[in-house]
C-alpha cells in the first residue's frame, strides 16, 4: 500500500502552503480597514464632500448634530445595582 512518493507528497505541501499563503493575503487585505480609526467629518467638511452632494441629490441636508445637555436626565426604571423584584 503505497500512499505516494516522496517528491510527489512536497509538491503538494508547497501547492497547499502557496494557496494558504494567498488566502491570508486576500483576508487581510479585507480587514485591513479595521486597523485604522474612521475619519469623521464636521457637517461643513460632509457638505463640500461627496457625502454632501449625495444628500443633496436625494433631497436631504447635511447638518451637525445637537450639542448634548449639560445634565442629562436620570434614566427611567430600577438602577443596575438594584433588582428589578426583590422578591
Amino acid at each position: 500500500m503505497t500512499t505516494g512518493t516522496p517528491h510527489r507528497r512536497t509538491g503538494l505541501a508547497l501547492v497547499s502552503a502557496a494557496i494558504a499563503l494567498i488566502c491570508v493575503g486576500a483576508l487581510t487585505m479585507l480587514v485591513r480597514d479595521r486597523w485604522h480609526p474612521p475619519e469623521i467629518k464636521s457637517a461643513e467638511q460632509a457638505r463640500r464632500s461627496t457625502t454632501g452632494q449625495v444628500a443633496r441629490a436625494a433631497g436631504a441636508r447635511v447638518m451637525p448634530t445637537d450639542p448634548s445637555l449639560a445634565v442629562e436626565p436620570k434614566p427611567e426604571g430600577p438602577k443596575r445595582a438594584q433588582p428589578a423584584n426583590p422578591f
